[in-house]
């Protein structure tokens, strides 16, 4: 396919869902750039800066893939990037509700921006960052749910 595509989220922490999205994300586009959004309606445990570095050293060995923060809208940050698709994960019918608002209001604001909708793999359709939380707060094995470094990044805040 081609050309740039947005991949947004506040990956808080990042997780193999995620990861599974941005890499097939990068199979089809040329460059993928990967945003981290400050979503105010979240109380993150991870500063913005400390996911841009987890999420840079996680996607390390995937070339055509940057990442940045923004704050605003994500069209806005798409223009700067000169990208003209957004990719979205979805896990289940609920999420789509959601992402069919926030695309549709896209839409509205720059209609030259298409969103794509990538459904993840069955074994992470499960997966959420706030569930990988919950079970790092409690000291249980989040190593099946994110990478190594991660699972360190968790362990650290919660101890």
């Amino acid at each position: 396919m081609g050309g740039i595509a947005v991949c947004p989220g506040s990956f808080d922490p990042v997780t193999y869902g995620h990861l599974d999205i941005i890499k097939r994300g990068a199979k089809i586009f040329n460059e993928v750039h990967v945003v981290v959004l400050n979503n105010s309606s979240k109380h993150p445990l991870f500063t913005v800066e400390e996911r841009v570095a987890l999420i840079k050293e996680v996607t390390q060995d995937i070339p055509n893939v940057t990442v940045d923060s923004f704050q605003g809208l994500l069209v806005d940050y798409a223009k700067s990037v000169n990208a003209h698709a957004i990719i979205r994960g979805l896990r289940a019918v609920s999420d789509f509700e959601y992402e069919m608002q926030i695309t549709s209001m896209n839409r509205v604001l720059n209609d030259n921006i298409e969103t794509f909708f990538i459904m993840t793999k069955n074994q992470y359709s499960f997966l959420s960052s706030s569930i990988v939380k919950e079970v790092a707060k409690y000291n249980g094995n989040v190593s099946e749910l994110v990478p190594q470094i991660v699972e360190n990044a968790l362990i650290n805040k919660f101890t």
